[in-house]
């Protein structure tokens, strides 16, 4: 479980396939606080380490991980945002995420703002996922509020903080980011799709 509040950016050092999964190492400022077995949310997406080396880990994502998130698209230097999962107790400062990713969209636009950044997001909304405004969204890990919510489109604003410690920066027009769905918005799409 995690709160989609990015801890640290980290940079993607190695690819390495093996039949259909691919291992990712990754170099993280928080490295050497992890453990063999942990769960960290990298864009988003749950992945287990298997291996630390220094201040690089490596994980492996799946078949099914490749074709359904953006992490198939990674590239040696990516920026990858970093959440390692919370512990019970904790604040939760974002909203509950699963760290499973529904599906991914597409940035059509990005403005600026005076401080601030709007970003809008186009996604297949044949899949019934839906968001809700004022609601909670992920995009590449990230907790955010929807705004301009329509059927297959949405945007968040971005605050400069968000903008500057998450790979948000780096996002271009045709950038594909992970989305992961409010919990209860699912719910209730879910619920219409059986209804109708």
């Amino acid at each position: 479980m995690f709160t989609g509040i990015i801890e640290t950016l980290g940079r993607v050092t190695n690819l390495k396939y093996e039949l259909e999964n691919l291992h990712i190492t990754v170099e993280s400022s928080f490295t050497n606080e992890l453990k063999i077995d942990q769960s960290v949310a990298h864009n988003g997406v749950c992945l287990t380490v298997v291996n630390i080396d220094g201040k690089q880990y490596t994980v492996t994502a799946i078949k099914e991980t490749l074709e359904k998130t953006n992490i198939g698209s990674l590239q040696v230097s990516s920026v990858v945002n970093l959440e390692r999962a919370m512990k019970l107790g904790d604040r939760l400062d974002g909203h509950i995420v699963q760290g499973h990713v529904d599906q991914t969209a597409e940035c059509i636009n990005i403005k600026e703002t005076q401080g601030s950044w709007l970003y809008t997001f186009k996604y297949d909304s044949s899949l019934n996922n839906i968001t809700i405004e004022k609601g909670s969204v992920t995009v590449n890990g990230v907790s955010l509020t929807v705004v301009n919510s329509k059927r297959d489109e949405f945007s968040v604003a971005i605050i400069p903080y968000t903008h500057e410690h998450t790979n948000f920066k780096t996002f271009k027009i045709g950038s594909g980011v992970n989305l992961e769905f409010d919990v209860i918005g699912k719910y209730v799409s879910r619920l219409n799709a059986l209804n109708s």
